[in-house]
């Protein structure tokens, strides 16, 4: 698994408009390299949900993406406030979103869902003040 081509963004915390951006670039970069249509949504269905997530709930944070032969493995790692309860977090409908988000259109509680959704793994790791990591990985 050495042989990894791996591509790092940070996601702005800041700015709703950048939300989005890393899941494009490797959409981008899946598609040159000559992945199926087919995981290439899958894996940016995962990584945009996972952009709007750091957005919305932890100020930002980063996002790495790993291509292997066998899978392409997303990490997406922030320093938000960590999620209070993971499996309640990962019902459709449930969203700690504030109203000034859900107003933009955000917030509708299926992010984590459709994030596990969309690959064949997931794992959610989450320490309230510490932070979240999610790891997801998508077979080839």
């Amino acid at each position: 698994m050495s042989d990894a081509l791996r591509f790092h963004y940070d996601v702005d915390g800041e700015n709703f408009t950048s939300a989005g951006e890393a899941s494009a670039q490797v959409k981008k970069k899946l598609r040159q390299l000559g992945f199926s249509p087919d995981i290439i949504r899958r894996v940016s269905i995962a990584m945009y949900e996972g952009e709007i997530n750091m957005v919305v709930h932890a100020g930002g944070g980063k996002a790495d993406v790993f291509v292997y032969p066998e899978n392409i493995e997303i990490v997406l790692e922030d320093s938000g406030p960590g999620i209070a309860d993971v499996e309640l977090a990962m019902k459709e409908g449930y969203s700690t979103a504030p109203d000034n988000v859900r107003a933009l259109g955000f917030g509708a509680g299926m992010g984590l869902p459709n994030m596990k959704r969309y690959t064949d793994s997931m794992t959610v790791e989450s320490e309230l003040g510490v932070g979240t990591k999610i790891v997801m990985k998508v077979n080839v």
